[in-house]
């Protein structure tokens, strides 16, 4: 099993990505059309939904063998679409899925703000080796990670609820993920303020 400093960047960069433009591109190529499976008729998102599960775990699979270890947001994420993917197809109901991101940041935002009620940065557990903060630094990115993802759950909610599936399909594979890249970028000061390393 190989090492993860020696994974190519851009093979990983694929394989995290990979599977959200694949659905992305499926939607594309599907959402207009009815297709009839065993007597029931899906539509173009179910049917995608249904090809996105099995891709993504193979994706999983072949991180975790490249790299050797798997984040706790990628395993969760993997079970809650495995979950709601499944939901989606086995109801025929397109909601399960469009909820599911909902569910992902409710779960991380709440983990994290369990932990500083306790007086502790979880997330600090999970990123220690990839960011050297201070604690004070970690308590506020924490602070500032959760909110993060309080406000991505609550903004999926809206767009599902009030948009049609082309935009929210639009900003699950490009608006959530610009998200979350700004938000670290905008973090600058505080990792330049908090940071432990001279690297």
């Amino acid at each position: 099993m190989a090492e993860q400093n020696n994974v190519d960047p851009k093979l990983k960069a694929a394989l995290d990505l990979g599977p959200v433009l694949l659905f992305f591109a499926g939607y594309l190529l599907f959402r207009d059309g009815s297709y009839t499976i065993g007597g029931t008729a899906y539509s173009g998102f179910v049917l995608v939904t249904a090809a996105f599960v099995p891709i993504l775990a193979l994706s999983t699979f072949l991180l975790w063998r490249l790299t050797g270890t798997l984040s706790k947001m990628q395993v969760v994420t993997l079970v809650l679409v495995v979950v709601f993917g499944g939901l989606t197809v086995w109801l025929n109901d397109e909601r399960f899925f469009k909820m599911k991101p909902t569910l992902i940041y409710l779960i991380f935002g709440g983990l994290l703000g369990i932990g500083l009620l306790r007086g502790q940065s979880w997330l600090r557990l999970v990123l220690e080796g990839m960011i050297p903060l201070d604690h004070e630094g970690w308590m506020k990115l924490t602070r500032r990670l959760t909110a993060f993802f309080l406000g991505l759950a609550l903004l999926n909610e809206i767009v599902w609820r009030t948009m049609s599936t082309d935009a929210w399909v639009t900003f699950k594979t490009f608006g959530l993920t610009a998200a979350v890249f700004l938000f670290f970028m905008s973090q600058g000061r505080l990792f330049r303020d908090h940071g432990t390393s001279d690297d």
